[in-house]
């Protein structure tokens, strides 16, 4: 077995690297003598920085950038050795026992490929990966598989996949649930009016649920809709703040009217 000081020198005298130099770098970073930083890290002190690092993927992926999207992905990457490191240390896995059972789990979910199933297009493989994944966790519920969804995925995003995994008690047609949409309004309305910050936080979530479900009955994505929206917003906004500085305006100064004589104008701008 190499020493720290072998695997330092190793690692300083390669001009290339791969993803098992990357495991030993990290090594490195933990043991005596590396990162203080890296050193004091937990799975749950870097928890929030494995969502940043796949939010940073997606927008790389977004914008089309292939060179970021290389950045990105390995700073996914060495999250992953990281979070392995951490168990290593802790005597229950390694970033190669990660990689074996990711790759079992592959050619098992993959029949198609590696054994004599059939399955000549993606819906077919799709419901043969449901059925497998349902027996390799023991769900034989509907309510098994809307509670392994886990709770902490973006809300919509979760909303909108317990909706498709429901959808035996699914609204008929997207015009029916913009019914429901607008009945969970009136509720919110009412529960403004109650007084009651609980009552008004669970009729604003009812709401919520069913525009997740007026988007996927309409087949479109609520995440990617959502953004869009926000989007939208931000470049108005924008043209609104603008509009008010040539006019020598203070925008917080501003009364309502005016503010939407701005905001009407801005909609009409042409979108780029």
């Amino acid at each position: 077995m190499m020493t720290r000081e072998e695997k330092m020198q190793m690692i300083l005298q390669k001009k290339a690297y791969d993803a098992r130099d990357l495991v030993t770098i990290v090594e490195l970073l933990r043991l005596p003598g590396g990162c203080p930083w890296d050193m004091e890290q937990t799975h749950k002190s870097i928890r929030n920085d494995l969502i940043e690092e796949t939010y940073e993927v997606i927008e790389a992926i977004d914008n089309e950038d292939p060179a970021l999207l290389r950045e990105e992905l390995g700073d996914v990457l060495l999250q992953v050795a990281m979070h392995a490191r951490m168990e290593e240390e802790q005597g229950r896995c390694s970033f190669d026992d990660v990689a074996n059972d990711i790759c079992q789990k592959m050619i098992h979910r993959h029949p198609h490929v590696f054994g004599d199933v059939v399955a000549k297009t993606s819906d077919q493989v799709l419901s043969n990966w449901e059925v497998i994944k349902s027996e390799e966790k023991s769900r034989e519920t509907v309510t098994d598989k809307l509670r392994a969804i886990p709770r902490q995925y973006p809300a919509l995003l979760r909303a909108a996949k317990v909706g498709k995994k429901a959808r035996m008690m699914d609204f008929p047609d997207a015009a029916a649930v913009a019914d429901k949409v607008a009945e969970e309004l009136s509720e919110v309305r009412e529960a403004l009016g109650a007084g009651s910050p609980e009552a008004l936080a669970e009729e604003i979530g009812d709401l919520l649920l069913s525009a997740a479900s007026l988007a996927r009955l309409a087949g479109v994505d609520p995440e990617l809709a959502l953004t869009r929206a926000t989007d939208k917003f931000i470049d108005r906004f924008s043209a609104v703040e603008q509009a008010a500085a040539a006019a020598g305006k203070d925008l917080t100064a501003m009364s309502d009217a005016e503010k939407d004589v701005l905001w009407e104008n801005a909609k009409k701008i042409p979108k780029n």
